[in-house]
């Protein structure tokens, strides 16, 4: 007996998906052809925004290239549109590149997917007017970008947004109109959508809040866009972003049941025999889904139906949405907004940007929204998606503090490691745990690209990599690290070095942690726990006035600017310029330790005083009362000037070594450097402040001082190396200023002073602090970012007081 036939009717991703998973399970059963509408091979449509800024090559975007159809026996017509159904014939006829046509089937799958909506407005048929949806779209805006100047995009959804950051990217001047008061209303709540527009509005997106178009201004081209109350704004590109309608036309001619898309019940079945329709074209229990996640478990389960093998039926999807637009991070699962029957548990901490929202009813957790840190998104989505009770669960625990591992990486490589390993970790494609790590072991994968190709997880938003990555490291251990180093890249997320990260930000003027990875082609384009913090760095340290940092993508000991410890507690340590103190300091210090039940104080070999077990929530008040300056006992930044007694003190003393020390760590304290940096003042040649196992020693000897480079008091000790030897304090303070400078240019993120000067060189490094043009140079691009710094503990303390004078307005006001 011959094979079945079956027609594909629409090679989009929700379609072809279904057929991916037919041919794992039943590889000969069908005699399989394809129409499709456009002229390419299967593209992943959720990567447009990144070919539009131009960060991707079209080919790129390509799900499964020709080769692919070819080797599984695929029949592909591209091009090729049907234009009807005869389900009593069970034939469809079709027109395009290859002519007329009329096929006949035993089973037919209908994926015609969307179409774009266009707002019926007098001028939108004008030339200059585009409807954001497919690659030719992106083509003719690209087109667009390089003869005119401004574009208006109407939508302020997901679509919309992309659409206007690629167009940023591409150098226009870009306005997103929106109908409503908020962004992405459908997906966030007022709180996520206000930061969202702000954090949109820096990058220079620039928004018209609750404008309704009602004319496209223009004779030959569209000039303009005019509102509804008269008003209106010049531009010469509009993009029509404003949702989709399922594509049913096809459907509806032929007889089939049609509401709002064609309804199909569990098995994903028509109204008509052996006709199935998959994806945004269809229609199950009254529901059209938009994302890719449901219309890939629509393909699965309709694979299986096909297939003749076993399965659950389709019983609807639980929604989520992440949100890539450079600099920012936007996560929306299941139910977004309160009602009756919901509590919400919040996390809002204005100062890092961050916003978290969990909605509990009854014992469950019903949705999530997330800004600014969307490391807790696959966790939360397992706890919706398997209804988990929490009851037993700590309330707390449920918004857990990003992890120590980094800046939006929250901790990733401990959360992978803990979940089973049937969650799901790519939720597009539904991969799990044990399906990744199972591929890893059995076909020796050491990269992301290798996973996805293997095992499709990453293949589609690309918003699982991290969560891959991590996948990688706790199963590889030490063999992935060595691949990720192999290429020299910062990290296995690029293949690109540090020289080339910053160059590429140089050349193209990038300001946002997230443009540079969209930008510069990112494999990975959310970015790990080890390429964003450094990312972050290296932009703050080319534009140190400019530059807004990032503070999600820092390590949460950065992030919250004390130390936490292994009980989740926290450690304050502040600062004692050169390791001297007063009385009135002492008291103060006590008298904060008491009143806020510090468990343990200790002076630390940096000649501080640490308050260990701080309760997070009583930092910023005990901050309020120490005010005194953070000691940064938790940054890639100068730690400590360690000083000996000195001239003033001791018989063998030959300078001041306090009053240089202090010089010194008022001078940088506050600088961000690739890794920390401690120093040390010694006042003779007897050492007593150990400155020859420091970043940077200083030593006084007889008309002078000696500068020691290099070294290490840590695991790798290192003794450090003559860099200089100078005559007066202020040629300490200038060779010093270069010699940082120096470093921070051009060391590796993470890197220490001890490894750096191995790296570079000794004999080079002194070449260029001695040479006098370059160290004036670096000194005053010194001076540029010691400018840019700020105590942050005054920031978080300022944030705190305006936070509280709202709040008695407001109470005021009731």
């Amino acid at each position: 007996m011959g094979k079945e036939k079956l027609l594909l009717i629409g090679n989009g991703m929700a379609g072809v998906n279904a057929i991916e998973h037919l041919k794992k399970l039943a590889p000969d059963k069908y005699d399989i052809t394809i129409f499709g509408a456009e002229p390419y091979p299967n593209y992943n449509r959720i990567m447009l925004s990144y070919v539009l800024a131009g960060d991707t090559k079209q080919e790129d975007i390509y799900i499964n290239d020709y080769d692919w159809y070819e080797k599984n026996g695929i029949r592909l017509y591209t091009g090729q549109r049907v234009s009807s159904i005869d389900p009593a014939a069970k034939t469809v006829t079709s027109e395009g590149a290859a002519g007329p046509m009329t096929t006949s089937y035993d089973k037919l799958v209908i994926a015609t997917g969307s179409n774009a909506f266009v707002i019926p407005i007098p001028g939108s048929q004008l030339p200059g007017v585009i409807a954001y949806r497919t690659i030719r779209d992106t083509e003719l805006m690209r087109e667009a970008a390089k003869k005119y100047k401004k574009a208006v995009v109407i939508g302020g959804g997901l679509l919309g947004l992309e659409a206007a950051r690629g167009l940023l990217n591409l150098g226009m001047q870009v306005e997103v109109v929106h109908i409503g008061d908020s962004l992405m209303e459908r997906q966030l709540d007022k709180t996520a959508s206000k930061l969202l527009q702000a954090s949109l509005e820096q990058q220079g997106m620039k928004f018209l809040m609750e404008k309704s178009s009602a004319e496209i201004l223009g004779k030959e081209r569209a000039t303009g866009l005019k509102f509804a109350d008269g008003t209106w704004t010049e531009a010469d590109l509009i993009v029509m972003a404003v949702g989709i309608r399922p594509n049913v036309s096809l459907a509806k001619e032929a007889g089939l049941d049609v509401v709002q898309g064609i309804t199909v019940n569990d098995w994903l079945e028509t109204s008509a025999p052996d006709v199935y329709a998959v994806g945004e074209c269809a229609q199950h229990r009254g529901v059209a889904y938009g994302l890719v996640a449901p219309l890939y478990e629509q393909g699965a389960v309709l694979a299986k139906r096909l297939a003749g093998v076993d399965g659950a039926p389709y019983e609807g999807s639980v929604v989520y949405t992440k949100l890539k637009v450079s600099g920012v991070d936007v996560f929306s699962g299941g139910q977004f907004i309160e009602d009756a029957e919901t509590k919400a548990i919040r996390v809002h901490d204005d100062w890092s940007g961050i916003y978290k929202k969990v909605l509990v009813k009854g014992s469950k957790i019903v949705g999530a929204v997330l800004f600014g840190d969307t490391s807790e998104s696959t966790r939360l989505m397992q706890l919706i998606k398997s209804q988990a009770d929490i009851t037993k669960m700590e309330i707390t625990k449920l918004l857990q503090e990003s992890g120590a591992e980094g800046g939006g990486g929250g901790g990733t490589e401990g959360m992978v490691a803990a979940m089973a390993d049937d969650a799901v970790v790519c939720g597009c494609n539904g991969v799990s745990k044990g399906t990744i790590c199972s591929a890893i072991r059995s076909s020796g994968l050491t990269t992301v690209e290798g996973v996805k190709d293997a095992t499709t997880a990453s293949r589609s938003c690309g918003g699982c990599k991290p969560l891959v990555a991590a996948l990688l490291k706790t199963t590889l251990g030490d063999e992935f690290d060595a691949a990720a180093s192999a290429k020299a890249s910062i990290c296995g997320c690029t293949t690109l070095s540090r020289e080339e990260v910053v160059a590429g930000i140089k050349e193209k003027g990038l300001t946002h942690v997230r443009e540079v990875m969209h930008v510069l082609g990112w494999k990975e384009p959310e970015g790990c726990s080890k390429c964003r913090p450094a990312v972050n760095y290296y932009l703050s340290m080319i534009n140190p006035s400019t530059y807004k940092d990032d503070r999600t993508s820092r390590f949460v000991n950065e992030r919250m600017h004390a130390n936490i410890q292994k009980d989740g507690t926290y450690s304050v340590v502040p600062r004692m310029y050169g390791g001297v103190t007063t009385p009135s300091e002492l008291k103060k210090i006590a008298e904060v330790a008491e009143k806020y039940n510090v468990p343990t104080v200790k002076l630390t070999g940096g000649q501080r005083i640490d308050l260990l077990g701080v309760k997070k929530e009583d930092l910023v008040p005990m901050w309020t009362d120490l005010d005194m300056p953070s000691g940064y006992a938790y940054g890639k930044a100068l730690r400590t000037v360690k000083t000996c007694v000195g001239a003033d003190f001791c018989r063998f003393g030959t300078a001041d070594s306090m009053g240089m020390g202090i010089a010194l760590e008022k001078k940088f304290e506050r600088l961000n450097t690739p890794a920390k940096v401690k120093m040390a003042v010694s006042g003779c040649p007897r050492n007593c402040a150990e400155s020859g196992i420091k970043d940077m020693g200083i030593v006084a000897i007889d008309g002078g001082w000696e500068l020691y480079a290099g070294g290490n008091g840590g695991v790798k000790v290192r003794a450090g190396d003559l860099l200089a030897t100078v005559k007066t304090e202020q040629d300490v303070m200038e060779y010093i200023a270069a010699y940082l400078q120096y470093y921070r240019e051009t060391g590796n993120y993470g890197e220490r002073t001890s490894e750096w000067i191995v790296r570079v060189g000794l004999d080079h490094v002194r070449s260029v602090v001695e040479d006098g043009d370059r160290r004036r140079e670096l000194c005053e691009r010194m001076d540029e970012a010691l400018a840019a710094t700020r105590d942050p503990w005054k920031e978080a303390v300022e944030t705190a007081a305006i936070r509280k004078d709202l709040y008695e307005v407001i109470e005021t006001a009731k």
